[in-house]
């Protein structure tokens, strides 16, 4: 048993600095934070306008913030631990995290930018809401078209972490060359390598 949690750790650990630091290379932002606070920081925030005359009623308690970014954390690459935490608690499924400076996250963006098309298609079947992130990934050409038809701007949209439409469509497997080439049409930019695409399988 603790042997497996300290593996669970491990992993956790290693992923969220992962992508920590490639979400601070996406936006530009030079070296990654080396030490990051403990806990998350409210913004500190004073109204230079009216309050509106709604007043919202408080009447169930919100969800735990730490069960909302543990669920937004495994859907990353932990198929089992993702059906668990649904299990336990369905209404994290489309929640999200704010990772600091509006940095907005679901587990459904998670998975999407990691390439796990088994997590998405798992959480698409409970009910997540697909954007163009996710249907970029996953190969879904008319779909994106559909999405940039409607609004053309969207092909400068960037997902969690400053993550483009190009940078997903790198992750679409035998779908990539159609979704790239046709974001390429659409703008062209200059293509990094993608640190999650799958290398492919060595041949005989």
């Amino acid at each position: 048993m603790t042997e497996s949690i300290s593996r669970r750790s491990l992993c956790t650990i290693g992923t969220t600095l992962a992508l920590t630091s490639l979400a601070d290379l996406a936006l530009g932002q030079g070296k990654p934070q080396t030490d990051p606070p403990r806990s998350p920081i409210e913004a500190s925030f004073e109204r230079d306008y009216p309050a509106p005359d709604f007043k919202p009623s408080w009447k169930k308690p919100q969800i735990s913030r730490t069960r909302l970014q543990d669920f937004v954390i495994y859907a990353h690459f932990d198929l089992e631990m993702t059906k668990k935490l649904l299990a336990e608690e369905p209404l994290v499924l489309n929640g999200m995290m704010d990772w600091g400076g509006g940095d907005w996250e679901s587990a459904l963006g998670g998975a999407s930018h990691m390439g796990r098309r088994d997590i998405v298609e798992f959480l698409l079947e409970r009910g997540a809401r697909i954007d163009i992130f996710c249907a970029t990934m996953m190969g879904q050409l008319e779909a994106v078209k559909s999405f940039l038809a409607l609004q053309p701007h969207l092909i400068d949209a960037r997902g969690p972490h400053g993550f483009t439409l190009h940078f997903h469509a790198q992750l679409a497997g035998k779908d990539s060359e159609k979704m790239l080439d046709y974001l390429q049409s659409v703008k062209k930019i200059e293509l990094k390598p993608n640190p999650f695409v799958k290398p492919p399988p060595a041949s005989d």
